[in-house]
């Protein structure tokens, strides 16, 4: 196989690459004993539907990761356009109980916060965690989910809010 000749990636050419990469925008909570703790992710994706898991991606340095990593539980709660106040309170630096005032919680099987009225909420036990450069990825089995009313997805693309109704198939 011939070699392919390539320059380093920037991190700042990475950033607006990815930027170009929509994405369904989520809160990731957890509870037990490390902690009550959330925060905004846009980094989820399905892994396999037997058994049901998914990954999560959490960057070791943020505040919330010793949460995290003490109580090996969390719930993807993604959110329905109406909640993109929400995504922002938790994907900033307010302090843990004032994210949690906001809105409506409550637990599935493992006990984590789970949002009223999100899109769809993921209640998982953390299998594994891979550390891949500055984040963990969280290997996350499904053990329990809610599913809100069909209204409008929130995605992230190109560095902003979009709402996303249904799409329907052309003919």
């Amino acid at each position: 196989m011939p070699a392919i000749a390539t320059t380093p990636v920037t991190r700042a050419d990475y950033r607006d690459a990815m930027a170009r990469l929509g994405a369904a925008v989520t809160i990731i909570t957890t509870d037990g004993p490390a902690g009550r703790a959330g925060f905004t992710a846009s980094a989820v994706c399905s892994v396999s539907d037997e058994p049901p898991t998914l990954l999560v991606c959490l960057n070791r340095a943020a505040s919330v990761y010793p949460a995290f990593l003490g109580n090996g539980v969390l719930c993807v709660n993604v959110l329905d356009a109406e909640q993109q106040a929400l995504s922002t309170l938790f994907g900033g630096k307010t302090p843990s109980e004032a994210r949690f005032a906001q809105g409506r919680w409550n637990t599935l099987a493992s006990g984590v916060p789970v949002l009223d009225g999100a899109a769809a909420s993921f209640d998982c036990r953390v299998v594994q965690r891979h550390a891949v450069g500055t984040h963990d990825v969280l290997i996350c089995e499904v053990l329990a989910l809610a599913m809100g009313d069909r209204a409008q997805g929130l995605v992230y693309f190109d560095r902003g809010y979009h709402a996303l109704g249904a799409v329907h198939a052309v003919p």
